[in-house]
């Protein structure tokens, strides 16, 4: 059993919630950081709640925000982690078009408060930084690795970019263990429900059962790098067990348009999707981004992952798991 402590910002949220998950199997004491609401945002997290062995009670749930950099300094101090996952953002890309500048706080600048709370606390906190393959945008170069120039597409895009320098920056300046994670798209059932795979994967379930009759979306033709969550949150682990630190990709090295993912869950249901599928010009980017696809070789060498779950069978069970909630 490990004695170790983990500090996860965006712990309510996909990854942040699977990740959790893996850290207490492996003996992690597991902190995460909360923003207050009015309401309650951690079903994600149920599970390890009513856990019967105890997992339950090696997590720690404080409430900060990444917009105050204060909250951040005293749960630096007062939890003194020995590793660092910083998930939290405003993750939306078509919204951070509506909301640039909150973006820009959240996304960009909660990454520089909380790496600066780890050079002020002098914690000595492996980090880890949650890049996206957003950050490449509208790139001609196919596929794209870690040496792929960017080129990002939206304020949610460009916010990254300017954390994922400085993490390298933090790491060059201050000696602080930073690694960038540049994940591209993965997927699960506890994927948020504004997002075009579960939008989807709900629809499917819900016009099957009769409750819904159509499905609105944006661009079909979007081609996307889409694997399993869970598979992406070990490789989060293995880049800060590494002796060095260094940025990966991370990715399935398969790419699908949107269309494809329409068909093979409305196909799973027994329905045909052009029947029941809109376009509706609201979902639309000022830019789009037409054609991710990833390269993944120096995870696979030096991290030794691989991802596992294929493209049809992570649809399957996206879908497989809205026709279950709704016959409960």
């Amino acid at each position: 059993m490990s004695n170790k402590k983990a500090l996860i910002t965006g712990i309510t949220g996909q990854d942040g919630s699977y990740l959790a998950e893996l850290l207490l199997e492996k003996g992690y004491e597991v902190h995460g950081i909360i923003r207050r609401s009015s309401s309650f945002n951690t079903g994600r997290l149920t599970g390890v709640f009513q856990d019967p062995h105890e997992r339950g009670a090696r997590l720690h749930l404080h409430y900060g925000d990444l917009t105050d950099g204060s909250s951040i300094n005293r749960l630096m101090e007062k939890v003194v982690p020995d590793e660092v996952y910083h998930l939290a953002a405003q993750s939306h890309v078509r919204v951070s078009f509506d909301i640039p500048e909150y973006t820009g706080d959240v996304t960009g600048l909660g990454a520089l408060r909380i790496l600066d709370a780890i050079r002020e606390t002098k914690v000595k906190a492996k980090f880890y930084q949650a890049s996206s393959s957003e950050m490449f945008g509208d790139t001609t170069i196919v596929p794209q690795s870690e040496k792929t120039p960017f080129h990002p597409c939206s304020p949610y895009a460009c916010a990254k970019v300017y954390a994922y320098h400085l993490t390298i920056n933090y790491r060059e300046a201050y000696g602080i263990f930073a690694c960038n994670g540049i994940l591209f798209n993965h997927e699960s059932p506890r994927r948020g429900e504004t997002f075009v795979t579960r939008k989807i994967a709900r629809a499917a379930a819900r016009i099957k059962a009769g409750l819904d009759k159509f499905l609105y979306l944006g661009n079909l033709e979007a081609k996307r790098d889409w694997g399993y969550a869970p598979e992406y949150v070990d490789a989060m682990w293995r880049m800060l067990q590494q002796k060095t630190p260094d940025d990966y990709v991370v990715a399935t090295g398969e790419s699908r348009t949107v269309r494809e993912f329409v068909e093979a869950a409305f196909g799973h249901v027994g329905l045909d999707w052009k029947k029941h599928v809109r376009i509706d010009p609201r979902y639309y980017r000022p830019t789009e981004v037409s054609y991710l696809l990833g390269d993944a070789a120096k995870a696979r060498r030096k991290l030794k992952w691989e991802p596992k779950t294929k493209f049809k069978d992570l649809v399957r069970l996206m879908v497989d798991a809205e026709v279950a909630a709704l016959s409960r």
